[in-house]
Order: C-alpha cells, then sequence, then structure tokens
C-alpha cells in the first residue's frame, strides 16, 4: 500500500483540533456590538459663587452615564481661567476600574488646565472615562457662561 493513500487518523484529529481552536479564538475575540456612545443623565449642574471674591465660581457638571458607570466633574473658575477641576463621580466600582482611573483621572486634569476648554486629550484605555469627563467638562463650562 502506498504511503499517500494510507488513512491518517492522527492527522485528520490534528487538523480538526487545530480548526477548533482557531475557530474558538475568532469566536472569543469579537466584541459585542454596542454603540460608544455616551448618555447624559438629566441636567444637575450647579452654579456656586465661591468664597475667594467677585468672579470666582464653582461648578458642577451633568453626570454622563457611561458603560462602565457614571462620570461627573466640578470645575472652579476665577477671573475667566479654570483653576481647578475635580472628577465627583467617576467608575470605581473594581480593581480594574480604580487602577485605570488612577492613572486616567490625574492626566484628563492636567489637560483641562493646560487647554482651558474641554477641548482635551483623551487618555488611551480610558476612553469611556474620558469622553464622560469631557462631556460633563464642557456641560460644567456652558453652565458658567464659558
Amino acid at each position: 500500500m502506498h504511503a499517500l493513500k494510507k488513512n491518517r487518523p492522527l492527522r485528520r484529529i490534528v487538523l480538526a483540533s487545530a480548526a477548533t481552536v482557531s475557530g474558538m479564538v475568532l469566536l472569543l475575540s469579537l466584541k459585542p456590538h454596542t454603540s460608544p456612545t455616551l448618555t447624559t443623565a438629566t441636567s444637575n449642574s450647579t452654579v456656586t459663587q465661591g468664597s475667594s471674591g467677585k468672579g470666582s465660581k464653582t461648578v458642577t457638571g451633568d453626570t454622563v452615564q457611561t458603560r462602565w458607570g457614571p462620570v461627573q466633574v466640578r470645575v472652579t473658575i476665577e477671573s475667566g481661567r479654570i483653576t481647578d477641576v475635580t472628577a465627583v463621580q467617576y467608575p470605581q466600582d473594581n480593581p480594574r476600574d480604580q487602577e485605570i482611573n488612577s492613572y486616567a483621572l490625574p492626566q484628563l486634569r492636567r489637560e483641562t488646565l493646560s487647554a482651558q476648554s474641554a477641548q482635551i486629550d483623551m487618555v488611551s484605555g480610558a476612553t469611556y472615562t474620558s469622553t464622560g469627563y469631557r462631556q460633563s467638562l464642557q456641560s460644567a463650562l456652558d453652565s458658567a457662561g464659558r
């Protein structure tokens, strides 16, 4: 009997296993189709006059619901300049959220103070938090009349 005509069950088993594993890897690598758009909760912006003098405002932006949880920002504006920005609410329900936001929020704060607007760069790896932060920041600045 010729070598090419032999029935090779081991070869078929290996090929079938490789095909199954490849199929499973492809299936597991698919992401569910969800829209990356974020929905904004009802407007709950608040404006309070600061005690540091005339022209000082502290404004809390809208709460923005993201895929991983709500994001809300509070901004302090003095003499038309953003002097402080704080994330009031952000996702922190699990250790991964805490890890991501421990490096993302300080970067977003620095970007805001540098840009003096909501036109800031997003933080890689924290897309949803960055987008929610920008939207809440923009609503706070809108409420402050900036």
